[in-house]
C-alpha cells in the first residue's frame, strides 16, 4: 500500500498538481551540487535486459559511483541481473518493477534509462521532475515533440541528461570533427550515414498470454492498450511503431548524430525526403528494412543523406568486409573525404586519388562524461548534451514521418511543425495512455 500511495503522490507531482520545483527540493541528487566532489554517487539503471546490461557495466567501472538499484518490468530479467551485480560488487541491490519507484527513492542521485523508445522522454521527464539527473539512450524520443518535452524538463529543473549517443565520447571521433572544421578535405558539402545491418526474419507470431512475471501494463505505459505478442516484446518491439522507430532510429542515430556533426549545420533541415519498405521477408514487422533519406539545409547548402539496408549488400568506401555489419558515416568535401566506422574513429582520403591522410581509431567512455558533469553541475561539460540528442533523434523521426506520409515535407525549424501538412503534423505526438502522459507543461 504504501507503494502505490508513493505512485499515487508522484503521478500528481509530475503532472504539475504540485509544483515539481517542490518535489526536486527535496530529493537527494540536489545535494551533489553542494557534497564534495568526491562522493560516491548513487546510480539506479531501468531496463536491464539488453542495452541495460551496458549501464551497469558503464556505472560499476567507474571510482565512487555505486550502482544501488535495478528496475525492470520482467521479473526473471531482473532478477538476473540483481544476482549477477551482488555477485559482482559484494552488496545489496535493490529491485523495483515500478519506475515510479525508483524515482521517489531520495538517496538516488541518477537514474539511467535503457527501456523501449516509447518509454525514453516519459522517463527522462519524470526524473528531472523528481530532481534525478538523468542519462536517456538513444533516441532520447519516440516521437519529435516528446523529444522537445524532455529538452524542457532539463531546463526548467537544471538536471544533467546525457543522451546515449556514446561516440560524441570517443576521442577518435572528437578529433575527426576537428579535422573537418579545420578543413582535412576542404569545404564539407554532403555526409552519408550507412546502417547496413543482418537482420533477419522476425517471422509471425500469434498473439498470446502475457508471460509470468511480466507486468505487461507497466511495459505498455504511455503506448495503446494491446494483446501481448513476443514479436512486439523483447529486442522485436523496434520494429513496430507503437514502440519503435525501425533501424534509422535504433542503430541509425547513432550515425546520424556524427553524421549531423560533422556536417556542422545548427537546428533542423527545412527539407525532408524518405522511401523504401519492408522487402524480401513475409512477417510481423511494420517499420521498413530498407530506406533512404535525405534532409536539406539550404540555407546553410549541405545535405544529409541516410540509408538503411538489410541482409546482403556490398561494401561501401572499405567501411566493412564481406559478411559484416556495413554501419559508419562518409563525409564528402571538395578536397577528400571522411569515413568514420563504428563511433571509434575516423580515416581520410585525399585528392583525386584518395591518398592517405589523417587517422585515428580511439573510443571515450560517455558514462564516465556525464558522471563528471553530474559532479561540476555544467551541462556544457557533457558531450553528448539533451539538447544534441533532440536535434539527432528529430533527424530519424523526420525521416520516418517523410516515409509514412509518402511526400516531400518542409520543416519549421522554430515551431518543429510541418508547412501546411496535417497528415505530418498530427505524426509529431501520439495519443498518450493514461496515466503515463507526456504534460503539455512540463
Amino acid at each position: 500500500m504504501a507503494n502505490e500511495i508513493g505512485r499515487r503522490n508522484f503521478l500528481k507531482e509530475s503532472a504539475g498538481v504540485v509544483a515539481g520545483v517542490a518535489v526536486a527540493s527535496s530529493a537527494g541528487p540536489n545535494l551533489m551540487a553542494k557534497a564534495d566532489a568526491n562522493d560516491t554517487v548513487r546510480a539506479a539503471v531501468v531496463g536491464v535486459r539488453g542495452r541495460g546490461t551496458a549501464h551497469i557495466a558503464g556505472f560499476t567501472g567507474l571510482p565512487k559511483v555505486e550502482v544501488v538499484a535495478l528496475c525492470d518490468v520482467d521479473e526473471s530479467v531482473l532478477s538476473q541481473r540483481v544476482q549477477e551485480l551482488e555477485k559482482q560488487t559484494g552488496r545489496k541491490v535493490r529491485r523495483y518493477t515500478d519506475m515510479r519507484d525508483v524515482l521517489a527513492a531520495k538517496d538516488i542521485d541518477v537514474v539511467s534509462f535503457a527501456t523501449p523508445n516509447h518509454w525514453h522522454s516519459l522517463g527522462g521527464i519524470w526524473a528531472c521532475q523528481a530532481g534525478k539527473d538523468a542519462y536517456v539512450e538513444k533516441p532520447c524520443s519516440h516521437n519529435i515533440w516528446e523529444g522537445r518535452k524532455l529538452l524542457e524538463a532539463a531546463r526548467k529543473y537544471g538536471r544533467i541528461v546525457q543522451h546515449g549517443t556514446q561516440s560524441r565520447s570517443s576521442v577518435g571521433v572528437k578529433d575527426g570533427i576537428q579535422k573537418l572544421r579545420e578543413g582535412v578535405i576542404g569545404d564539407v558539402y554532403m555526409a552519408k550515414g550507412l546502417c547496413y545491418k543482418w537482420r533477419k526474419t522476425i517471422g509471425r507470431i500469434p498473439e498470446g498470454p502475457v508471460p509470468s512475471g511480466v507486468d505487461y501494463n507497466l511495459w505498455l505505459g504511455p503506448a495503446n492498450e494491446r494483446a501481448f505478442s513476443k514479436n512486439r516484446f523483447h529486442y522485436n518491439w523496434h520494429w513496430h511503431w507503437e514502440y519503435g522507430n525501425g533501424d534509422i532510429g535504433n542503430q541509425g542515430v547513432h550515425e546520424m548524430d556524427m553524421a549531423r556533426w560533422g556536417l556542422g549545420v545548427s537546428g533542423h533541415p527545412q527539407k525532408i525526403q524518405s522511401s523504401g519498405g519492408h522487402f524480401m521477408f513475409d512477417d510481423d514487422q511494420e517499420t521498413p528494412n530498407v530506406q533512404i533519406a535525405t534532409f536539406d539545409y539550404p540555407d546553410q547548402k549541405k545535405r544529409l543523406v541516410f540509408e538503411v539496408r538489410h541482409w546482403m549488400t556490398n561494401n561501401e568506401a572499405s567501411l566493412g568486409s564481406v559478411g559484416e555489419n556495413e554501419v559508419g558515416v562518409l563525409f564528402y568535401g571538395s578536397e577528400g573525404y571522411m569515413v568514420m566506422k563504428g563511433g571509434q574513429g575516423y580515416r581520410t582520403h585525399l585528392g583525386r586519388k584518395g591518398e592517405p591522410g589523417p587517422t585515428l581509431q580511439e573510443g571515450g567512455n560517455n558514462f564516465g562524461n556525464f558522471i563528471d558533469a553530474v559532479r561540476s553541475r555544467k551541462k556544457e561539460d557533457l558531450n553528448a548534451e539533451i539538447e544534441e540528442g533532440h536535434l539527432s533523434s528529430t533527424l530519424c523521426h523526420l525521416a520516418n514521418v517523410a516515409y509514412r506520409t509518402e511526400r516531400t515535407l518542409h520543416f519549421d525549424s522554430e515551431t518543429e511543425t510541418f508547412s501546411g501538412d496535417s497528415d505530418a503534423n498530427a505524426l509529431l505526438t501520439r495519443d498518450y495512455r493514461s496515466p503515463f502522459v507526456v504534460p503539455e507543461s512540463v
